[in-house]
């Protein structure tokens, strides 16, 4: 049994049971489904991704080896009935996942995942001769609604099983650029930052311009003075620290209160602007 994260946008109740349900039927056990949700799942997804793989890190023995599955499909409409789903190794840590490069971003970016294998759902299942699938059901599957039940885990559980599953190599797009934005907002209100204190010109002492709005939606700035760990920062103040997310990514905290609420503060919302352009 493999122990398995399952990050997906579909997370209603519903949804969960009937994940829950059938990756439990395919693997043995129930997987950890956690809910991309919010003003901007793909960012909160793609930062998730990176803490979840960098958690397998360090482990002082080999360890075992874990699932993770990744659902965030775009909506642009530039797919036949949806994006397509490919899956990478991680040492030996398998993520099959949506191709989306937003979501793929951060992990191509600190963690060089730069190749992923993509899968066509209709060639997959032709070529599955392992499996007892009726040409009705590879149909069912393949014309779904919900992809993301039917076949993202029993793609998952082939790979896993070694089985000769069809893929492309293809490589994952660099993304535009864009600033630094809040990608998580932990149950303290840190705000996650999806960048390095490197990058936006981050100096111990010295004070960032941060923009947000004020309760009555008036964009204004506030100088925030850039500590070295959360306990450096005066109680009830707000404070920039590297934090626990990514490789050290920076946060934007308050001290015993929530920095979200005191800056009224979003996933996807770009309160830092990168080193060349910081004051």
């Amino acid at each position: 049994m493999y122990p398995i994260t399952y990050l997906t946008d579909c997370s209603d109740g519903n949804a969960r049971a009937r994940l829950s349900t059938r990756i439990g039927a395919l693997f043995g056990g129930t997987p950890t489904i956690v809910a991309a949700d919010g003003p901007d799942p793909e960012a909160f997804a793609a930062l998730t991704l990176l803490d979840c793989l960098r958690s397998t890190e360090s482990l002082g023995e080999d360890g075992h080896p874990t699932i993770t599955l990744l659902n965030i499909a775009p909506r642009d409409g530039a797919w036949p009935n949806g994006v397509p789903f490919c899956y990478f190794w991680y040492g030996n840590h398998l993520v099959a996942s949506t191709f989306n490069p937003r979501a793929l971003g951060l992990v191509r970016r600190e963690l060089d995942v730069q190749k992923v294998f993509v899968t066509d759902i209709r060639e997959v299942l032709a070529a599955a001769s392992w499996s007892n699938l009726r040409p009705s059901e590879v149909d069912s599957i393949a014309d779904t609604q919900f992809r993301s039940l039917w076949y993202l885990p029993l793609l998952a559980r082939w790979v896993a099983d070694d089985r000769p599953v069809p893929s492309t190599p293809t490589v994952v797009p660099l993304i535009p650029d864009e600033p630094p934005i809040v990608g998580v907002i932990d149950n303290f209100g840190n705000c996650k930052l999806n960048c390095t204190p490197d990058a936006v010109g981050f100096t111990l002492g010295a004070s960032l311009p941060v923009t947000h709005r004020t309760p009555d939606g008036v964009l204004t700035t506030t100088d925030v003075t850039c500590y070295p760990h959360l306990t450096a920062v005066p109680r009830h103040a707000p404070g920039l620290i590297p934090g626990s997310s990514g490789t050290g990514y920076l946060e934007l905290v308050v001290r015993n209160a929530s920095a979200a609420t005191h800056f009224n503060l979003r996933p996807g919302d770009s309160p830092l602007h990168p080193a060349e352009t910081a004051s």
